[in-house]
């Protein structure tokens, strides 16, 4: 809802029993804690920048008033650029809020208030919400919330969302708002210079459609030149070139373009408003704050780096691999849970053909639970616990700045860190977020390197299980996926047209990670898991029996065995390849059985663990690859990863021969 001239008068009734209350904010501020405390519901809480790319919706509840909150991607303006900022405004524009809270990081006014500035001035009934007020006292920044909220003539509220604290403050504040209790009628929150004041109220008496914004802020973005705005305008307004020829006479007049001169005026006022409100106290050094210098210098970055891998691998390939899928899936189900079920199906049904739907080698209980509870589950619910841990503790940012030099070798900023990071959870999510990187190219190079060189956690995981008696073979495995991953990677950079990219990144502090986040965090994604992957699991030991009920299974393992006989592998691993491109972490599942069965060993389970790693992407991120990139792309992208899958294969069992290697 907006203020002002634009809109109608407040109809009290309807709100009483709802009201649609939106959250923005920076990335990195607290926005999706906030959404967490408001509704109890988990909405990606992260430190990481573009990791919420959706809109997410829950339910909270003041008294006798139900809210329904929408928590939004990172903007920095109301002037958008990246899809993030896009899917934000849009919410702005199209959900029509009753109440926006801006989230703000307490600590940075200077920086947050400017986009405070410009939602007021869109006529937005707003509830500012200063987070992470303990950061910020630690610092010694001391925001006064009163003195605020009587300079911006609306509610100011500090919280510490992680904690719960300040949020039934900050549910008054919505509800006292929604009621008319807050925020009355206020003055303009920023003046500009005289030409682009006297254009504004010029374009003010022209405008003759409502959109969404107040008239002031529309004229605002339209002599910036914000394309949307300016499309908008073209397809509705008769004064659309009298738009154009005022933003050249106000340049002109400034001897600044308009954006720069808006800038300047909301930085001069942001600045000001800091100065009146801000008490400065003495800033208390921390353990981690110089933790967190260490963590970004490459002297000492560098070995923390290599730490937090071996942790990571200690974790997730030694405790999740070994001792829990040991005893969920070596005794649980081979021991227990399978031959029950075997026993039971074969006393309930007597047709043999039925019974290999659901039990016996490719059975959907046998085999699909199997792989994916008693296998797959245990593996990615310590990497997903990891994950969060690494999320909550703001260490992410610190390894893109760590490594922002070494990505342009590829092509990529430290910005793409996320992605890549993410990849290590699901390829396939982190596909869809590659569209928080700037440029086409740099969209491209990561979808390639995703689809190639990056193991999702249930493949990880399986893999290091695979691989873990042998110190050799884990780190042999390990170099030739760096080793591709930099040499596709700079070879795309060469090829793939386009400029350098540019990075830029807020760094928040490090922090101890919250318990409560990161189990809920690790709950919503194993949550997930089972119920986005355990049916696709099934669904494919449905396909596997179709498969060997027509004949087609055995036409197609039968012709993946050709390629696996030249790598020196068992006929065997064509079954493996056609598992791995139904889905990645089925095939490595059906890596780990031959390897338990003493199919294959030593030197060739290196070398099939390479091929399976670098092999096609599965099915769901086939399809990711074709939506996000386009069909040219994406079967570019396939024969590249099957090429080298192959390739490199062959490479590596022939210089592990002529080296006289065995592990």
């Amino acid at each position: 809802m907006r203020r002002g001239a634009d809109q109608g008068p407040k109809v009290l009734e309807s709100l009483r029993r709802s009201a649609k209350v939106a959250l923005v904010g920076r990335p990195n501020v607290g926005k999706s804690a906030v959404f967490g405390a408001l509704t109890g519901t988990y909405a990606n809480v992260s430190n990481y920048p573009g990791t919420t790319v959706e809109v997410f919706r829950g339910r909270s509840r003041v008294g006798e008033l139900e809210l329904e909150v929408l928590d939004t991607p990172g903007m920095y303006s109301l002037m958008s650029i990246t899809e993030e900022e896009k899917v934000a405004r849009d919410m702005l524009l199209l959900e029509s809020p009753d109440v926006v809270v801006h989230v703000v990081d307490a600590k940075n006014l200077e920086l947050e208030l400017p986009m405070t500035l410009q939602l007021l001035e869109a006529g937005f009934d707003l509830v500012l919400c200063l987070n992470m007020m303990d950061e910020a006292i630690s610092s010694g920044v001391q925001p006064d919330p009163e003195a605020l909220s009587r300079e911006l003539s609306a509610p100011v509220v500090g919280t510490v969302a992680v904690k719960g604290e300040g949020i039934d403050r900050l549910k008054e504040a919505i509800a006292r708002t929604l009621e008319g209790k807050e925020g009355p009628d206020r003055a303009l929150p920023v003046r500009y210079p005289e030409p682009l004041e006297r254009a504004l109220e010029e374009l003010e008496r022209l405008l003759s459609r409502d959109y969404h914004l107040s008239r002031r802020a529309v004229g605002v973005l339209a002599l910036q030149g914000d394309p949307e705005v300016l499309k908008a305008l073209s397809l509705a307004e008769e004064s659309y070139q009298r738009v154009i020829q005022m933003k050249a006479e106000v340049e002109r007049r400034l001897g600044k373009e308009v954006s720069y001169a808006v800038a300047e005026a909301l930085r001069a006022r942001a600045r000001e408003l800091v100065e009146r409100v801000i008490r400065a106290s003495e800033r208390r050094k921390r353990v981690l704050d110089r933790l967190s210098d260490l963590t970004i210098r490459p002297l000492t970055g560098l070995p923390i780096l290599l730490l937090v891998v071996y942790a990571i691998y200690e974790v997730v390939g030694v405790l999740g691999a070994q001792v829990i899928v040991d005893f969920t899936e070596g005794y649980l189900f081979e021991e227990r849970i399978n031959p029950f079920l075997d026993s039971l199906f074969e006393r309930l049904i007597p047709y043999p053909v039925i019974q290999d739907l659901f039990v016996h080698e490719h059975g959907m209980l046998t085999l699909g639970l199997r792989y994916s509870l008693g296998l797959i589950l245990p593996l990615v619910t310590v990497f997903f616990l990891v994950f969060a841990l690494l999320e909550d503790s703001g260490y992410l940012p610190r390894l893109a700045l760590l490594l922002d030099r070494a990505f342009k070798a590829v092509g990529l900023s430290g910005r793409a860190v996320i992605p890549m990071v993410l990849g290590l959870g699901c390829d396939t999510m982190a596909t869809i977020v590659t569209r928080t990187l700037e440029t086409r190219k740099e969209r491209i190079i990561a979808t390639l390197l995703l689809s190639l060189a990056i193991p999702c956690s249930a493949q990880l995981g399986v893999i290091m299980g695979v691989l873990h008696s042998s110190a050799k073979a884990l780190l042999i495995w390990l170099s030739v996926l760096v080793a591709v991953f930099l040499a596709v990677g700079a070879a795309s950079k060469r090829l793939i047209p386009g400029g350098n990219p540019v990075f830029f990144m807020e760094i928040p502090p490090l922090r101890v990670p919250s318990p409560r986040n990161v189990l809920v965090k690790t709950m919503a994604r194993v949550e997930w898991y089972v119920k986005e992957v355990v049916p696709i699991f099934l669904a494919a030991s449905l396909l596997i029996w179709i498969g060997n009920l027509t004949g087609l299974f055995q036409a197609l393992t039968g012709a993946l065995a050709y390629p696996a006989r030249w790598l020196g592998l068992p006929d065997e691993m064509g079954r493996v390849f056609l598992y791995g491109f139904l889905r990645r972490d089925y095939g490595a599942a059906g890596l780990y059985d031959l390897k338990e069965a003493g199919v294959i060993s030593g030197n060739s389970l290196v070398v099939a663990s390479v091929v399976l790693t670098l092999f096609l992407p599965c099915v769901a991120q086939l399809m990711v690859n074709y939506k996000e990139r386009g069909p040219r792309v994406a079967a570019a992208i396939a024969l590249t990863t099957l090429f080298f899958s192959f390739s490199v294969g062959w490479t590596l069992k022939s210089a592990l021969e002529w080296l006289g290697v065995s592990v």
